[in-house]
């Protein structure tokens, strides 16, 4: 029997104006950063004509009170809430997937198990979650928590959260709905229905989900940690994971890391795509291409505060080197590869600046459309990708550009669909259902794993 072909997977990571800080001062973006749903029912339509598996909505929660003087001359990451604009994103399309981003830090198992299975069925099956847990001054700050729990614990409460989610959503058969009998007046079978009695470190609870099992059973679930309990947490979890990696080895390392690390959660390393962020200018002419690039470069305004990673450098010379800083409690494992690049190519903090936060310390192509497909298929065949996350520095221009002339010559490759094949998230990803596993005691080894590695 021939071996089944691996598919590539192809998902945009979308924001208001692009993701470079030069991009919101280009003729042709979005003139203003007041919500405006039609623009994102746009881009997001753009996308499902390029029969894109994904697209992603990140969401930064809270904003501390004094950080205006860090944004009034960069363009803020504010809009809609994801879970709300996913809802609406799904009755203007139909195929494809929409991940959403929920902090679980600022949210309940049970009220979050409820949208997303809402979400799920009022979309037919397209719905991820993108499990963050990170905890930013300024959301602590903005919901009042005096005492954040550490990076380990964070981790540690969010396996709890998700343990418990993954129960509410099998609170009740797939068919426990379908067998209505009127004659008999019997509604369910209450044989159908699974309680969940949870008396964990975290939560608490004895219920039954109010809402029927989801269309794909579990959203697909998403994340994107790079640290060492960050890359335990995606092989225990993810279904899709976000990695950030500049170069080839870097890439093929942390791919290796991570799916060699599934076996003792018993799942099998093609349940999980790594998904590398992947930022590009298109060209005619590779000329063109770095014109384009250059362009917005030039636009980045350097006043003001200066922000790496949540570390403010501003007090330090611009074309310096980057000094040497505490390690920050969030985003551990991108630091790392911040410091790093600086070190190896010797990088300025403008340099690191341009590198790194332009394009949140993804891969950057620049090109004309062979260039950037080639790239594509070097890295997948090289087993460093299953697939990437679009990061196009400028919208709506750059993903239109992507979907009209990238994936075009990837579909004469054989390399991506030319049509969707199935109806849900987990059809485009060649993902399994899960079965229902209540009552089954998870395996010992996720008890604990995490907290050895944390």
């Amino acid at each position: 029997m021939a071996a089944k072909q691996r598919k590539l997977a192809l998902g945009v990571f979308l924001t208001r104006h692009g993701h470079h800080p030069g991009a919101w001062r280009q003729p042709g973006s979005a003139s203003s950063g007041r919500p405006d749903f039609r623009y994102w029912a746009e881009l997001v339509k753009t996308a499902e004509r390029g029969k894109l598996d994904t697209a992603f909505f990140a969401d930064f929660v809270g904003i501390a009170g004094d950080s205006t003087k860090g944004i009034e001359r960069r363009h803020a990451f504010l809009d809609f809430e994801p879970l709300t604009l996913t809802a609406a994103l799904a009755a203007v399309t139909d195929r494809i997937g929409l991940v959403a981003t929920v902090n679980t830090n600022f949210d309940h198992p049970y009220s979050l198990a409820r949208r997303f299975a809402a979400l799920d069925h009022i979309s037919g099956g397209r719905i991820g979650w993108n499990i963050v847990s990170s905890l930013a001054d300024g959301a602590a700050s903005s919901f009042g928590v005096e005492q954040p729990l550490t990076h380990s614990e964070r981790y540690e409460r969010a396996s709890e959260f998700v343990d418990v989610a993954r129960d509410l959503w099998d609170s009740w058969d797939d068919d426990a709905f379908d067998h209505a009998d009127r004659d008999s007046g019997r509604y369910l079978d209450a044989s159908a229905v699974h309680p969940v009695h949870h008396d964990g470190k975290y939560f608490h609870l004895d219920t039954i989900l109010d809402a029927s099992r989801p269309i794909q059973g579990h959203p697909v679930f998403a994340q994107a940690g790079n640290s060492e309990v960050g890359r335990d947490f995606a092989a225990k979890y993810a279904e899709m994971i976000y990695a950030a990696a500049q170069f080839l080895e870097e890439a093929q390392r942390f791919y290796a890391d991570v799916k060699g690390r599934m076996a003792k959660y018993g799942r099998d390393p093609d349940t999980l795509k790594v998904m590398p962020g992947l930022s590009f200018a298109i060209g005619s002419s590779r000329q063109e291409a770095q014109d384009k690039f250059s362009a917005l470069e030039d636009a980045v305004d350097f006043s003001g505060e200066l922000n790496l990673m949540g570390q403010d450098v501003s007090a330090y010379p611009l074309d310096g080197p980057l000094p040497d800083l505490p390690e920050p409690e969030n985003g551990k494992g991108r630091w790392k590869q911040l410091t790093a690049l600086a070190r190896r190519e010797n990088l300025t903090i403008r340099q690191l600046f341009l590198r790194f936060n332009a394009v949140r310390g993804h891969r950057v192509v620049i090109g004309t459309p062979v260039d950037i497909a080639d790239q594509i298929q070097d890295w997948f065949e090289r087993d460093a990708a299953d697939g990437f996350n679009l990061i196009p520095p400028l919208l709506p221009s750059s993903l239109t550009e992507f979907v009209d002339l990238v994936v075009p010559e990837l579909q004469r490759r054989g390399l991506f669909r030319t049509e969707y094949d199935g109806t849900t998230l987990r059809d485009h990803l060649g993902l399994p259902r899960p079965r229902i596993a209540v009552g089954v005691d998870r395996p010992a080894a996720e008890a604990g794993v995490l907290a050895a590695v944390s």
